[in-house]
């Protein structure tokens, strides 16, 4: 989780090339595989304007994984890594990982869980977290006809509902087994997790608050609404990983850990994610945790 996982677009890659963000030539360009739904919206917010340029994260079109992108950008920029990329948008899951391990991928610009990352150091440097732990919360996105979700009184209540997650995620799927659920469904793929909660057949699965979208998410015939009032605490910090063995991961590491320090100074990071709506409202939603 914390990200949208998938999307229903075409499994197949199709090759995007964006405006280098540092002016050098497409020839020293490195290529890079994302999810098509969080380029999309990563064009949008971005409209026109250069990865350097933003210093506002407040907007339509933004979310986490936005914000993971600009910033883990903003953050080689600031580090003096200076070679730019060239996008491949297509269906990526878990394949990212893969490439990642081999050294075909030079990092992934989805945060990891550090409980993810972590058995894959032997393969991935692992940044400076970016949100660190106690910092991230998840709502609960079910269908906006899903009565019994809607009228979840608190935590006990959580006994008659059902969740959909994968022990892939380790930080979701420990979260949702601490939760006294009637059942914890396993499915890997995101956006088939999407279909069957949107269908009913499960209650609910967490996914990151989208304010500037109403914390709705609509997709080809899948809509999702969060619950207005419980949120839940994932205990975990998120960091970008940069492959070992691909050929500029050693420099594109220190560049990213360079740059990351001067943001987290500036107080950029923590105010990139409050402006994105990532910190929720205090005023209208609670915490899901046992009364006592």
């Amino acid at each position: 989780m914390g990200s949208i996982k998938s999307s229903l677009f075409s499994a197949s890659f199709i090759s995007v090339c964006l405006v280098a963000p540092f002016n050098v030539a497409a020839k020293d360009a490195v290529q890079m595989f994302i999810r098509d739904d969080v380029y999309a919206d990563y064009l949008r917010f971005l409209n026109g304007r250069t990865v350097a340029q933003i210093d506002s994260f407040s907007g339509d079109y933004i979310r986490r994984d936005v914000v993971d992108m600009i910033l883990l950008q903003k953050a080689l920029i600031l580090g003096g890594f200076e070679k730019s990329f060239e996008y491949q948008a297509g269906n990526v899951n878990f394949r990212n990982t893969k490439l990642l391990e081999q050294g075909k991928l030079l990092l992934s610009f989805d945060s990891y869980w550090l409980a993810d990352a972590q058995p894959l150091q032997q393969y991935l440097f692992i940044s400076e977290p970016v949100i660190r732990q106690g910092e991230y919360y998840a709502g609960l996105y079910y269908s906006p006809d899903n009565t019994k979700v809607t009228a979840l009184a608190g935590f006990e209540a959580l006994k008659a509902l059902s969740a959909v997650s994968t022990p892939r995620w380790r930080t979701d799927w420990d979260t949702l087994q601490k939760l006294p659920l009637k059942s914890h469904v396993i499915e890997h793929e995101w956006i088939a997790q999407a279909r069957m909660v949107s269908m009913q057949w499960v209650d609910f699965m967490l996914m990151p608050l989208m304010p500037e979208k109403n914390n709705e998410y609509k997709l080809e015939g899948i809509h999702l609404v969060a619950h207005p009032k419980w949120v839940v605490l994932l205990d975990g910090s998120r960091h970008f990983v940069v492959s070992k063995r691909h050929p500029d991961g050693e420099r594109a590491f220190a560049a990213l850990q360079i740059g990351l320090a001067k943001l987290r100074a500036k107080g950029l990071i923590k105010r990139a994610y409050e402006q994105a709506g990532f910190v929720p409202d205090w005023s209208k939603m609670q915490v899901l945790k046992p009364a006592h």
